[in-house]
């Protein structure tokens, strides 16, 4: 296998391995979130708030390993 082919493949696996961390990371947020809001509904605010937040940080993990594997790659 040509090295260039494997750098390639490594980043596709990177690709979708933090795609796949951020798909499970964001389920588990939302899913708390609207457990909290469930149980405080006055809560509701301060929580999509910190909801939103929490899930721009998590969704800023598969653009830097984008980012980094197309360094890699060249």
């Amino acid at each position: 296998m040509d090295a260039h082919v494997a750098h390639l493949l490594a980043a596709g696996f990177t690709f979708g391995m933090a795609a796949l961390a951020a798909a499970i990371g964001d389920g588990i947020m939302m899913a708390k979130a609207l457990e909290g809001m469930a149980r405080q509904p006055e809560m509701r605010g301060p929580l999509q708030v910190t909801m939103f937040i929490g899930v721009g940080l998590i969704e800023a993990l598969p653009i830097i390993v984008v980012v980094l594997a197309a360094f890699v790659i060249k």
